[in-house]
C-alpha cells in the first residue's frame, strides 16, 4: 500500500538556512522558495525580512540588470524578487511598508530618466499597489510628503504599468473616508487637467493613448463606485471634473485646434465617448455633456440644452474662435494626410483613417443622446450625407458600417410625441422630424439604397466580387421597411415615401417585395439548409445502398423520432417476460425485421427501395451465436498467449 512509503521531502530550503553563510542568490536558486514564502515557513520568512536582504529584493527589482548577462536569465532574479516581496505575507508587507528608507529605495525607480524599462516598471507598480492595497495609510503618507509623486508617474505614463499605478490609488484605497481624502489629493494635484493635456501634447503616441485610456478608467471606475456606494456619499471629484462644461470644452478646443494629430483625435475621442456613455443603472446620461459638446461645435449661437426629465441648464455662450475644425472638416479633409495603402481588396487610395473612424463613433453617440440641439446641428453641418457618401465610398470597411447603421437607427427609431408622457409637441420632436426629413430628402437614402443595390447586382453578374457593405444595407432597408410598417415615426416615413418621384417610388416598391424579401429568405432559411452539408468522415466516397434522396432521408428521421416513445416495447409486441422466456425469440424478432418495423418498409415504395432496404438489413444485422457457455469473467483460469485468435460469429 502506498501509505507504507514515506513520501514526504523535506525541502533543500531548510538545509540551506541551517548553514550560517547562506545568501540571499543561494535561497531564490531553488524552485520551491516562493511556494515556502506563501506556506509560511517561519526560517525563512525571518531570514527574508532581514535588513540586507530587503534592501537586496528592492535593489532587484529598482536596478537595470547587466546587460552582458544572458537574456533568458536576465530577469529571473527581479522577477522571483517581486514575487516574494508581493507574495502577501504579513512579516514581509510589514517590513516594507513600515521601513521608510524601503520606501525610498522605490521611490528613486521613479527619478531615473525616462523610458523605464517596462519589465522592472511593472515590478515597480506591482510592488507599490500590493503596499497600497495592505499598508495604505504608511504608504499613501509616505507619497503625498512627495510633491513631485503625480509629476513623476506622469513624467513615465508612456509605460502602461505607470496607468495601473494611478488606478490602483484610485480603486484599491479603503476604507471609504481615507479614499475620499486621497482622489481630493488627486484632484488637488490637477490629475486630470494634466492627463488631458498629455493627450495632445507632444509626439509620442504611447503617451497620449495611456494618458486617453488612463482618462476613461477613471471614469468607469469612478461611475461603478458611486453607483455602489449609498446616496449620501460624497461625490468623486475626479468624475465631477471631467464631467465639467471646462473639461470637456477643453477636450474638444483641443480636438479642433492646435497640430489635428490623427492619435489626439482618436485619444481625445475615446474620453468623450466614455463620457456619453449609458449609465449602468439604465438611466440615459445627463445632459448637460451634450449641451457642452454641442458648444464647441458652435460656439456661436448661444444654446440651451433641455433634458426629458432634467430641468434646463443655463445658457453658455463661446467665442466662435475657438472653432477651427468642425466634424464635417474632420471626416472630409483628414484623409488628405494618408497615403494609399495595399489591402486584400486592392490598393486604397485614400484611406479611411482611424481619426474620422472615431469622429463617425462620436456622430452615433451624439443622436444617440436624442438632444434637440444635436439633431438640429447635425442637420446643418449635412453630418449624415457626409457619413452616407462614406459608406458607398469605402465598402470594405465594416466599422465605418456599423457606425452609419447605428446613426440610422437613431434617427428612425427616436420616440414620437405620442409616445412621450406629454402629447404637447416639443421643440425636440420637431427638431428630430426634421433630421427624419433631412435622411430622406436631402441624403436621398432609398435612392442611394436602390442605386448600390443596383450597382452591386450589375458588378455580380460580370463576375466580380460581392460589395463588402451589403450586409450593413440590407439591415438599413429592413429598419426603412419595419418603420414603415409601424414604428415613431411611421406617418412622416411613409409621407416622405409618397413625395419620391414615381419612378423611384416604383423601384422601391418592387424591390421591398421582391429583391429584399428574397434576400431575407435567403439569409434566414439556407444558413440552416442541409442539403449541400457533407459529412467530414473517412466514408464519405462510400456508395451507401439507399437511395441518396432528400425526402427518404427526411422520412427516415421523422419515424426515427416518432418511435422514441415511451410506449416503444408496447408498439412491437414484446416485453421483459418474452426475453426471460425464450432467447432465441431475439433471433426471430431480428430475423423478421419487417414485423418490427412495418413503418420504415413502406418508407421504401419502390421494389428496389425495398430491396436496397433488405439487403443493408441482412448486412448489419447478424445471428447471435448462443452455443457457446457464457464465461465467468471472474473465474481464475490459466492466460495462454496463442498465435492466432479463435474466430467467434456474433
Amino acid at each position: 500500500m502506498f501509505w507504507k512509503f514515506d513520501l514526504h521531502t523535506t525541502s533543500h530550503i531548510d538545509q540551506l538556512l541551517d548553514r550560517e553563510d547562506v545568501t540571499l542568490r543561494e535561497l531564490m536558486e531553488e524552485d520551491d522558495v516562493l511556494q515556502e514564502c506563501k506556506a509560511q515557513n517561519r526560517r525563512l520568512l525571518l531570514f527574508l525580512s532581514q535588513d540586507h536582504c530587503m534592501q537586496e529584493l528592492v535593489s532587484l527589482i529598482t536596478t537595470e540588470p547587466p546587460a552582458d548577462l544572458e537574456e533568458r536569465s536576465r530577469f529571473k532574479f527581479p522577477n522571483i524578487a517581486c514575487e516574494l516581496l508581493t507574495s502577501d505575507v504579513s512579516i514581509i508587507n510589514d517590513k516594507l511598508g513600515g521601513d521608510e528608507s524601503l520606501l525610498e529605495m522605490l521611490y528613486h525607480f521613479l527619478e531615473q530618466d525616462p523610458p523605464l524599462n517596462p519589465l522592472l516598471a511593472s515590478f515597480f507598480s506591482k510592488t507599490i499597489g500590493n503596499l497600497i492595497a495592505r499598508k495604505t495609510e504608511q504608504v499613501i503618507t509616505f507619497l503625498k510628503k512627495k510633491e513631485g509623486f503625480i509629476g513623476l508617474v506622469l513624467k513615465h505614463i508612456d509605460a502602461s504599468a505607470m496607468m495601473d499605478l494611478l488606478l490602483r490609488l484610485i480603486s484599491c484605497v479603503e476604507p471609504a473616508p481615507l479614499r475620499q481624502e486621497v482622489l481630493h489629493w488627486l484632484n488637488e494635484e490637477k490629475l486630470v487637467q494634466r492627463l488631458s493635456e498629455l493627450i495632445h501634447t507632444g509626439k509620442d503616441e504611447e503617451r497620449q493613448s495611456n494618458a486617453s485610456q488612463t482618462l476613461c478608467d477613471i471614469i468607469r471606475l469612478s461611475r461603478d463606485q458611486a453607483n455602489q456606494m449609498q446616496e449620501n456619499v460624497e461625490a468623486d471629484p475626479l468624475l465631477a471634473v471631467l464631467e465639467s462644461q471646462e473639461s470637456v470644452a477643453g477636450l474638444l478646443k483641443n480636438l479642433f485646434e492646435g497640430e489635428r494629430s490623427e492619435a489626439s483625435i482618436v485619444n481625445g475621442t475615446q474620453v468623450l465617448l466614455t463620457l456619453l456613455e449609458t449609465r449602468r443603472s439604465g438611466a440615459a446620461f445627463d445632459g448637460e455633456l451634450t449641451v457642452h459638446i454641442l458648444i464647441v461645435i458652435q460656439p456661436c449661437v448661444p444654446l440651451c440644452g433641455t433634458v426629458v426629465g432634467l430641468k434646463i441648464r443655463s445658457c453658455v455662450l463661446v467665442s466662435k474662435q475657438h472653432l477651427v475644425m468642425t466634424l464635417v472638416d474632420l471626416l472630409f479633409l483628414f484623409h488628405l494626410q494618408k497615403s494609399a495603402i495595399l489591402t486584400t481588396v486592392g490598393v486604397l487610395e485614400q484611406p479611411l483613417g482611424n481619426a474620422r473612424l472615431h469622429v463617425a463613433r462620436l456622430v452615433a453617440a451624439l443622436l444617440q443622446t436624442n438632444a434637440p440641439s444635436i439633431c438640429q446641428e447635425l442637420c446643418n453641418l449635412a453630418t449624415m450625407d457626409l457619413l452616407l457618401d462614406l459608406f458607398f465610398k469605402y465598402s470594405w470597411n465594416n466599422f465605418l458600417h456599423f457606425q452609419v447603421e447605428l446613426c440610422v437607427a437613431a434617427i428612425l427609431n427616436h420616440p414620437s410625441s405620442e409616445e412621450r408622457p406629454s402629447r404637447t409637441i416639443d421643440p425636440q420632436t420637431s427638431i428630430h422630424n426634421a433630421l427624419v426629413a433631412h435622411l430622406f430628402q436631402k441624403c436621398r437614402l432609398v435612392q442611394r439604397i436602390l442605386d448600390a443595390w443596383e450597382e452591386n447586382d450589375r458588378i455580380q453578374v460580370e463576375g466580380g466580387t460581392r460589395r463588402g457593405n451589403m450586409g450593413h444595407l440590407t439591415r438599413i432597408a429592413n429598419m426603412v421597411v419595419q418603420n414603415l410598417e409601424k414604428g415613431p415615426v411611421q406617418a412622416q416615413i411613409t409621407d416622405l415615401i409618397k413625395e419620391l418621384p414615381e419612378d423611384c417610388r416604383g423601384r422601391w416598391e418592387s424591390f421591398v417585395d421582391e429583391t429584399l424579401r428574397e434576400t431575407n429568405r435567403r439569409n434566414t432559411v439556407e444558413l440552416v439548409s442541409t442539403h449541400n452539408m457533407h459529412s467530414s468522415s473517412e466514408d464519405d466516397d462510400m456508395e451507401s445502398p439507399f437511395p441518396n434522396d432528400l425526402s427518404l432521408q427526411q422520412a427516415f428521421s421523422d419515424y426515427q423520432i416518432q418511435q422514441m416513445t415511451a410506449n416503444f416495447v408496447d408498439q412491437f409486441g414484446f416485453n421483459d417476460e418474452e426475453f426471460n422466456e425464450h432467447d432465441d425469440n431475439i433471433n426471430a424478432l431480428l430475423a423478421n425485421h419487417h414485423i418490427i418495423f412495418p413503418k420504415l418498409k413502406r418508407v421504401f415504395c419502390t421494389q428496389a427501395n425495398a430491396a436496397a432496404f433488405e439487403a443493408c438489413c441482412k448486412e448489419r444485422i447478424r445471428q447471435f451465436d448462443d452455443a457457446e457457455e457464457e464465461e465467468d469473467i471472474w473465474e481464475e483460469k490459466e492466460i495462454n498467449y496463442a498465435t492466432q485468435a479463435k474466430s467467434r460469429t456474433r
